[in-house]
């Protein structure tokens, strides 16, 4: 676990690392076909970060994700597992949710994200991706994640600030 932790409701919740958070992916995968449970998958990022950095320094780019994680952690629940990749990305894993409700939530991170205003880096905005193990038909988690991550490539390339769902 990083040192990103917050209090919620008085239990702690981690921003795990990639190598964490893609043994839970594994792990929840493998539950979920067990007992027949949709999972999702969310990579995310945010917009403009890399302009983010040269404007205003490192720390600020720091201070950026540190609010979209607090924002994640505000807007999951605490069954729901975040991680940080090493480009920046975050990956939130998203057990017991199928796809109506994973659309959902991805439509209400995008519009908290849009009321961040932090000093000097101006508003923030999402890309998001995300599968829906019951929405395609994927043999390992691995499988779910490439998916996500192809979603979030779409959604980036189309300018940032949506949500798009993995094509089966």
């Amino acid at each position: 676990m990083t040192e990103s932790t917050r209090a919620q409701g008085g239990e702690r919740r981690a921003l795990y690392s990639v190598a964490q958070i893609q043994h839970i992916l594994r792990v929840e995968f493998q539950r979920a076909r067990r007992y027949g449970y949709p999972l999702a998958c969310i990579v995310l990022s945010v917009d403009q970060l890399g302009s983010v950095r040269d404007r205003l320094g490192y720390e600020a780019k720091e201070q950026v994700l540190e609010a979209i994680v607090e924002l994640l952690q505000r807007n999951t629940r605490g069954s729901d597992f975040l991680g940080r990749t090493a480009d920046d990305r975050l990956i939130v894993v998203v057990p017991h949710t199928p796809a109506d409700g994973v659309r959902v939530l991805c439509e209400r991170l995008l519009s908290e994200a849009r009321k961040l205003a932090l000093a000097g880096a101006g508003r923030s905005t999402l890309s998001l991706g995300w599968a829906d193990s019951s929405a395609v038909q994927v043999a390992y988690h691995d499988e779910l994640l490439a998916l996500a991550e192809a979603a979030h490539a779409d959604a980036s390339a189309q300018g940032g600030d949506q949500s798009r769902a993995a094509r089966s």
